[in-house]
Formats: structure tokens, C-alpha cells, sequence
């Protein structure tokens, strides 16, 4: 589903030294990665240029039928909107909005009826463990309870990919232990591809395959 080959990155297109070259990548439904590295090597700018926010200096990603690298920057939005899920170190819940319409923004993004859009996401939140909680105000939960709100919302419009970038990094080790297990549950049920990039080595274990990005591409983690 997708196909990430010899891509190449660099900061500034005058430099012989890029962040990184020939990384490849291809990965099939309900199959999730790790992607860990030294500080500095291009982890959030990896998930950046496959979600269409970086342009890459070589290489091609496809994700399905779509050649992402050749899309025009309005239809790489729609393709965001529409394939991808995010989850994030520092959680971006909308304090303004309740956590049912946390969960609803991508569907509503989608232009779902809000009626559907309003019961997918409260279905969500159930799965994810706050299903009383959907008229709740996000100043109200705990920092996991946040990232479990942001789990439902990168899942709720059954994304092809969803990108994970450090989503435990301001969790306390017991809290962080179950958001993951949550979020590579959902990843997996909902068939879609996971891709976390993190420090951690045991948030890294919960994925099926550990790599390495190096400035000369992905290797094998070796541990």
C-alpha cells in the first residue's frame, strides 16, 4: 500500500551533504514500523514528507494508486485529509472544542453529516475508553487521556496510513504503556499502515519491524 523508494532530503539544495538519501521503504496493510535515529538525522522530516508537508530533493512515495511526490500542493491537502491519521508528542487537542468534536475533525474535514460525523467519533472514543466523556472539555483529562482523544481522532475517518510522531514523549512510563498498546491495537484492527518515529526503545517494541534512519538510508536495528 506504501511504497517509499530512494528518497532523498536536504535542508539546503546547495549542500553536497543531505539530511538523508536512499530510503526505501514498503509497507502493506495493518504492518507497522518504528523508525528510530540520532537526534538531528531527519525523523520528523521523514513523516513530513510523506504526509506531503516537506518536498523531497529525490526519490518517489506512493501510497495506493497515488504518486504523492507528484502532487500539486491542493491535492496533496486532499489526500491528507482523506489517507492519513496523526498522533503527536504534544497531543493538539483544540481546548475550544469537546472531545467528540476533537474526534469528528477529520470527518468533518471530509464534509460527513455531522449527525454521522458526531456518532463515529463518540463510537471512537468508546473504543478508545472515554465513551462517557464526549461532551467533556479537554482542560478536564489527564495527559493520557489527551493522547487517547488524539488516537481516536487520527483513526475515526479509517486512514490508509497513520503517523506517529514521539506520541509518549510527555507521558510517564505507565501511561505511555497503554496509550501505545491502544494505538498499535487500533492501527492493526483498523488495517491500516502504523509508521511511529520515537527515542524510545520500548515504545519502539510495539511495533513489528524496528529501523534506523541513517544519513545513507534505512538499515535493520540491531538493538
Amino acid at each position: 500500500m506504501l511504497s517509499i523508494e530512494n528518497l532523498s532530503k536536504r535542508f539546503d539544495t546547495s549542500l553536497d551533504h543531505p539530511l538523508f538519501e536512499q530510503v526505501s521503504l514498503h509497507l502493506s496493510p495493518g504492518e507497522s514500523v518504528a523508525v528510530m535515529g540520532e537526534s538531528g538525522v531527519g525523523k520528523s522530516t521523514f513523516l513530513n514528507c510523506i504526509a506531503g508537508l516537506e518536498p523531497v530533493d529525490g526519490g518517489r512515495i506512493r501510497l495506493r494508486d497515488t504518486e504523492v511526490t507528484s502532487l500539486d500542493e491542493d491535492a496533496c491537502s486532499r489526500m491528507r485529509r482523506r489517507e492519513l491519521g496523526f498522533v503527536f508528542q504534544a497531543f493538539h487537542v483544540l481546548p475550544h472544542l469537546t472531545l467528540a468534536q476533537n474526534v469528528a475533525l477529520p470527518l468533518w474535514l471530509l464534509d460527513e453529516q455531522e449527525a454521522v460525523a458526531d456518532r463515529r467519533a463518540r463510537a471512537m472514543l468508546e473504543r478508545v475508553g472515554l465513551g462517557r466523556r464526549g461532551d467533556d472539555w479537554p482542560r478536564h483529562l489527564s495527559g493520557g487521556e489527551l493522547q487517547r482523544v488524539a488516537i481516536a481522532r487520527a483513526l475515526v475517518h479509517a486512514p490508509a496510513v497513520v503517523l506517529c510522531d514521539e506520541p509518549t514523549g510527555n507521558l510517564d512510563p505507565e501511561r505511555a504503556q497503554g496509550v501505545l498498546e491502544l494505538l498499535f491495537e487500533g492501527i492493526h484492527n483498523a488495517g491500516a499502515i502504523g509508521i511511529l518515529v520515537t527515542h524510545s526503545r520500548a515504545a519502539a517494541a510495539h511495533a513489528d519491524r524496528i529501523l534506523r534512519l541513517t544519513a545513507s538510508g534505512l538499515v535493520a536495528d540491531v538493538g
